[in-house]
């Protein structure tokens, strides 16, 4: 029988071991680049959905500016301030949870890897879901609050204050509606994919930019809509 052959590990031009070729991969090793050309684009869209609010806040400020006070403090006499802070509080929530999911989903985790109430096993599903929910419920307290301001006789076309006040907010919640699609997608992509990889975690992060812009907006709105009035 010959000498028994040895499997010398590969060396590399300085001399050392290579160990990247020394250790077999247990598995396909991915990651999010960032940044990448989606993530930029989404980033200079929501630049220009920036320059879109920014028009409504100089709406505002104009027409308060040029509607005498007396007029102008019949508007927002009847907004309910305790709700609309429940529901910002709500949304900051569902920004949380959201990036919760961001994370999730850069460490290639779609789904929980315990039980339900182990909330720190949770994946990109679950932190999903839960954001869809606060969404919603800022949604349904919104309209509710419409609903309230209607039968108060405050509708967008019973004074400028009115207009003003259902274009601004109602632009951001539809902005907020299409956040909630977006998570719908987001969901629908780690449940259809064979492999959640690279291209399924960067869905997941620039809705999250989305989501994080729409957030931001609100808290400006909420402060300049019910504190300044």
């Amino acid at each position: 029988m010959g000498p028994t052959a040895h499997a010398w590990p590969p060396f590399s031009n300085n001399g050392y071991v290579s160990t990247a070729s020394v250790a077999e991969p247990t598995q396909h090793q991915v990651h999010v680049n960032r940044p990448n050309p989606v993530s930029v684009g989404t980033i200079v869209w929501l630049a220009s959905e920036l320059m879109f609010f920014a028009g409504l806040f100089a709406m505002y400020f104009t027409v308060r500016a040029v509607l005498p006070a007396e007029e102008w403090a019949k508007g927002p006499e009847h907004l309910n301030v305790p709700q609309a802070l429940f529901i910002t509080t709500v949304l900051v929530l569902s920004s949380v949870t959201c990036q919760f999911g961001v994370l999730a989903a850069e460490r290639f985790q779609p789904r929980r890897t315990g039980s339900m109430w182990e909330v720190g096993k949770w994946g990109l599903q679950e932190w999903t879901t839960l954001t869809y929910i606060l969404g919603a419920v800022f949604i349904a307290g919104q309209v509710l609050e419409y609903a309230e301001l209607v039968e108060h006789g405050l509708t967008i076309s019973s004074s400028p204050y009115g207009s003003v006040f259902y274009l601004a907010t109602g632009f951001h919640g539809l902005h907020v509606l299409g956040g909630l699609i977006a998570f719908l997608f987001v969901l629908g992509r780690t449940f259809s994919a064979k492999r959640f990889g690279h291209h399924e975690a960067t869905t997941a992060v620039v809705v999250s930019y989305y989501w994080h812009f729409v957030d931001v907006v609100w808290i400006a709105l909420f402060g300049v809509i019910y504190f300044l009035r």
